[in-house]
């Protein structure tokens, strides 16, 4: 799942991953053209409401192309992602758009 929330007073908005708690391919970390693909940059953090999220803080007006990668390496998508988009790696890349 993907939230999006406006900070108060700022131009970003915070772009929230979301995955449920007991999801197996955690740990994992959110790696996009945001944070230059960088594995565990975007950790997903658990939280006490029985989800793990990371979040990052987006420019509106952009689509950014994103996917999860587990600690072990695996990559995965994400269902609700506004888009899908090939690669140069033979898969697809995720699409926020913010």
């Amino acid at each position: 799942m993907i939230k999006r929330r406006k900070s108060t007073g700022a131009s970003d908005v915070k772009v929230s991953f979301v995955l449920d708690f007991d999801d197996p391919r955690l740990p994992a970390s959110v790696v996009g053209d945001f944070n230059g693909w960088v594995p565990g940059a975007d950790p997903f953090v658990k939280r006490s409401n029985g989800t793990a999220s990371a979040v990052v803080s987006l420019p509106p007006g952009h689509a950014f192309r994103f996917r999860y990668r587990s600690l072990d390496g695996l990559w995965f998508d994400e269902e609700d992602a506004d888009g899908y988009e090939p690669n140069v790696h033979g898969s697809n890349d995720c699409v926020v758009v913010v």
